[in-house]
């Protein structure tokens, strides 16, 4: 696995979750967007890192078939971390009130969230970097 690659995934999973949960305390009525998350959750989206592979196997496919295959893997790693985490009792996630969810440790109703999720991943992993060169050589 590449070191860098789960470094800039656990990062912007980082970010991403703060971003997320501060929206989720205004639609409250909480205006100080206090954003949370966990550090568990930083080799968790490291994880993401298996998206470049992943996509080089997977290219050829429409964007949002991509974008399904990302979210499905997302939620499966999502729901073992998970279980491992309860199992020590440290889980950072419960979603056993919601009506979508299984077992309290994935939301099916997160499916599209989870899908610009792994699409944003690969365009950190896999274009950014062309696009970035394609700025400075022209070509």
């Amino acid at each position: 696995m590449n070191w860098k690659n789960f470094g800039i995934c656990g990062l912007t999973g980082w970010c991403m979750e703060i971003v997320f949960t501060s929206f989720g305390a205004l639609l409250h009525g909480d205006i100080r967007l206090m954003g949370n998350t966990s550090i568990w959750m930083f080799p968790i989206y490291g994880l993401a890192a298996s998206i470049e592979p992943m996509y080089h196997k997977i290219k050829h496919l429409p964007f949002l078939l991509r974008g399904c295959i990302y979210a499905t893997a997302i939620l499966a790693v999502e729901f073992v971390s998970g279980s491992i985490l309860r199992l020590f009792s440290i889980c950072p996630w419960d979603y056993s009130g919601t009506p979508t969810n299984i077992n309290g440790l994935i939301r099916l109703d997160y499916f599209p969230v989870w899908m610009a999720a792994g699409l944003l991943f690969e365009y950190l992993l896999c274009h950014r970097r062309a696009w970035s060169k394609k700025e400075i050589t022209g070509r």
